[in-house]
């Protein structure tokens, strides 16, 4: 039997890492940039779409908000399977709070979107970007901007109700707005919104659970 030692099998030296082990990228890409540009005008729309039935009323605005939050969950949690490293949920934010400015929400509502935004990154990254209740619990923090329109209401509800936005509903439609929208409501509603983002996300979730898998979303 030869003493010569047994040639030690070759290392692996595929390109392609494993998944469990595979580093998050710390650049954005163009692809990255993309997914956001996209995602977001696609939040964008549903969100706009569904508020937009409350012009019907404001009773019909209360109700519709709600399911704008939940419904967002979709179009989020599908954008999160997309994302690869730090910074592109908060990028992703900033660009929902500048397109609802250019709509006409108040300078306000985006410094509120934005740092619902910080937050939702601040959970993402508890999770590594793996974990998906890090996911849900992101999109649950982020549909805290939904509150930033009404924070105007809070600080001046004679201008806010006075403001050329509500002026262009009508009388009849501001003064039902006023009877029925009391601060009570306001602050009712502020407090469902985080339990609506964690339901979106939730549904969110389940909808998109191939994705999530494939994504390496545990």
């Amino acid at each position: 039997m030869s003493d010569r030692p047994v040639a030690a099998p070759p290392e692996n030296t595929s390109a392609e890492p494993s998944t469990a082990a595979a580093p998050r990228r710390t650049r954005f890409s163009a692809r990255d940039l993309l997914n956001v540009a996209l995602f977001a005008v696609l939040y964008f729309v549903i969100v706009f779409a569904i508020a937009m039935l409350g012009i019907v009323s404001p009773l019909v605005m209360l109700l519709t908000l709600p399911l704008s939050v939940i419904a967002a969950g979709i179009p989020y949690m599908l954008f999160l399977t997309r994302v690869r490293h730090a910074g592109m949920a908060a990028l992703f934010g900033l660009v929902i709070g500048l397109l609802f400015l250019v709509t006409g929400h108040p300078w306000i509502s985006t410094l509120v979107t934005v740092a619902a935004a910080l937050a939702a990154e601040a959970a993402l990254r508890l999770g590594r970007y793996r974990s998906r209740w890090a996911a849900i619990w992101a999109h649950a923090l982020f549909s805290l901007w939904f509150i930033g329109p009404m924070v105007p209401l809070l600080l001046d509800r004679a201008a806010y109700l006075d403001s050329p936005g509500m002026r262009a509903m009508g009388p009849e439609y501001v003064e039902a707005f006023d009877r029925t929208v009391s601060v009570t409501v306001l602050w009712a509603y502020s407090g469902s919104t985080l339990v609506c983002g964690l339901l979106g996300g939730l549904l969110g979730a389940f909808l998109l659970k191939k994705h999530f898998t494939k994504a390496g979303l545990a």
